[in-house]
């Protein structure tokens, strides 16, 4: 594995919590940490599957509205599957890019990588564009698929408001007036079906390193 795949957990994110800790406002940066914190301690993540669960099958449409299905790209090799907020995450952006870097190593193993978001498929096509990336990447709408996974969770109040001031409106983006995120999940799915790796994470600032990808395949 290289260093520029690593730069994900061990320089890129921590660079960019450092630089935004240092733009914004106390206030708002306590805010952000403290729902984070919130949402750690209640250990949300214990709902999403894990090692040695069966992955649910689905099928999504991708950015530029092709169906996708799980079971196809299994019959194929394993598949990663990326559960991601949304293109207007910037932590999302800088894991899908690292993951885009690590693809050719990924796809030697004869794997998959395939990404998933409520976005509606417009957002999807925001993402694939600016973060050029040769990876499908598809829209689960109402977070169906999601909640089979396990990720889903409730924004607040206090967090929806927060969000609008800053420009994020979820109804518009999801194509829904539920205002629920998944939480970043990474799953290494064997072609019998099995995940063989799970990291889910309630702080949306943590993500799994490449080089785990690629340690599971």
């Amino acid at each position: 594995m290289n260093n520029q795949s690593d730069a994900l957990v061990n320089e890129t994110l921590p660079s960019y919590a450092a630089d935004l800790a240092a733009t914004i406002a106390p206030e708002r940066l306590a805010r952000s940490q403290a729902v984070s914190a919130k949402l750690v301690e209640a250990h949300i993540e214990r709902n999403a599957l894990g090692v040695g669960a069966v992955a649910p099958d689905f099928l999504l449409p991708d950015a530029n509205g092709s169906l996708v299905q799980l079971s196809t790209l299994l019959a194929e090799g394993p598949v990663v599957l990326a559960f991601y907020r949304g293109a207007w995450c910037p932590y999302c952006n800088l894991q899908l890019r690292a993951y885009q870097r690590a693809l050719p190593q990924i796809q030697a193993r004869h794997a998959t990588l395939v990404a998933i978001s409520p976005q509606l498929p417009d957002g999807s096509l925001t993402t694939v564009e600016q973060n050029e990336l040769a990876f499908p990447v598809l829209s689960d709408v109402g977070n169906k698929v999601a909640q089979q996974y396990g990720l889903v969770f409730q924004l607040d109040d206090d967090v929806r408001e927060r969000y609008l001031a800053m420009k994020i409106d979820l109804e518009q983006s999801n194509g829904d007036t539920s205002w629920q995120l998944p939480m970043p999940g990474t799953f290494v799915i064997g072609r019998d079906g099995i995940i063989h790796l799970a990291f889910v994470h309630p702080d949306y600032t943590q993500r799994l390193e490449p080089a785990a990808i690629l340690a599971a395949l």
